[in-house]
């Protein structure tokens, strides 16, 4: 299958040291290999704190885009079982170091979300755990997004990447975590996968307790290894995210603020989508159009063929 490959950046959520932390801050973005000259402006405003702040590293990474003729292929029929392989980094073999039991309860906030139970749309996505390893390496641990330490991390523990999604538990730097958008080039494939802040899973710290405690982080990350861009990603211009059913909005959210309307066109800022920067108790749904993106982009670039 020839593909066309263009530059983009990773997704990444970022959390700042708890001393010089805005109240709810996260920043990122990623690109659709497609828009990259189309929004740069956009992008970079998204990339900044409420202190204006630049809280984010752009990391240029080749991807394909998704080609027209490969959209609207996913349909409500659609199913899929991802497999997961879970990879514990601890720096000690102490912290961080999941229990069975925590990892069963992450895979199944997944589920919980995919499958629309919490609110939103049946995606057609569940995710099964394929295999757990456990590896002791402090910098592996602390390794951020285009280290050395990641692409070691990567190469060594990578499992049937892209057809499997591979979640790395680690400290995720100074971030909550972040993923690759589909499409990575052959030879860069090890670095497919999402990276998550191991306190943001369900029942393991404090850190985030009542900002991102609930497992959803790692969600959003699996939507943005599924093709899915943030919800905020084009501000209010006609692109948007690319999905029409997705109302614009000009900034990420911080917190749950009900009746946030940051652009004119209809519709109130989607702050419960798991695409945005909510509170984890503030996430509930990902819409119709989101789930088809994620059906076409896993029909092409996820399936082996």
């Amino acid at each position: 299958m020839k593909r066309l490959f263009a530059t983009t950046c990773v997704a990444l959520l970022i959390v700042i040291a708890p001393a010089d932390k805005p109240a709810g801050a996260r920043a990122g973005d990623c690109f659709d290999g497609s828009v990259v000259a189309a929004v740069p402006d956009a992008h970079a405003a998204q990339a900044r704190g409420g202190d204006g702040e630049i809280r984010e590293p752009v990391l240029d990474e080749p991807v394909a885009s998704l080609p027209a003729s490969a959209t609207g292929k996913g349909n409500a029929k659609f199913r899929e079982t991802v497999p997961v392989y879970f990879h514990v980094v601890s720096p000690d073999g102490v912290i961080a170091n999941v229990t069975q039991e925590q990892i069963d309860d992450q895979i199944r906030v997944m589920n919980l979300a995919f499958t629309g139970v919490y609110g939103g749309v049946k995606t057609g996505f569940t995710f099964q755990l394929a295999g757990v390893t456990r590896t002791t390496n402090a910098d592996w641990f602390n390794a951020g997004p285009g280290s050395p330490d990641e692409r070691a991390m990567k190469k060594a523990l990578s499992t049937n990447a892209p057809q499997a999604l591979n979640y790395y538990s680690t400290t995720a730097g100074v971030y909550l975590g972040w993923a690759y958008l589909p499409g990575l080039t052959p030879s860069r494939m090890f670095l497919d996968g999402i990276v998550v802040d191991w306190e943001s899973m369900l029942h393991t710290s404090t850190r985030y307790l009542d900002r991102y405690d609930l497992g959803l982080t790692a969600v959003h990350e699996a939507g943005h290894w599924l093709g899915l861009e943030h919800t905020f990603y084009g501000g209010c211009n006609a692109k948007g995210d690319f999905v029409s059913d997705t109302p614009p909005m000009r900034v990420p959210t911080s917190g749950c603020p009900l009746g946030k309307d940051t652009c004119p066109e209809p519709g109130l800022d989607p702050i419960h989508n798991y695409m945005d920067y909510s509170y984890d108790s503030c996430y509930f749904e990902f819409t119709a159009g989101q789930a088809q993106r994620m059906q076409d982009h896993s029909l092409f670039f996820h399936s082996g063929d």
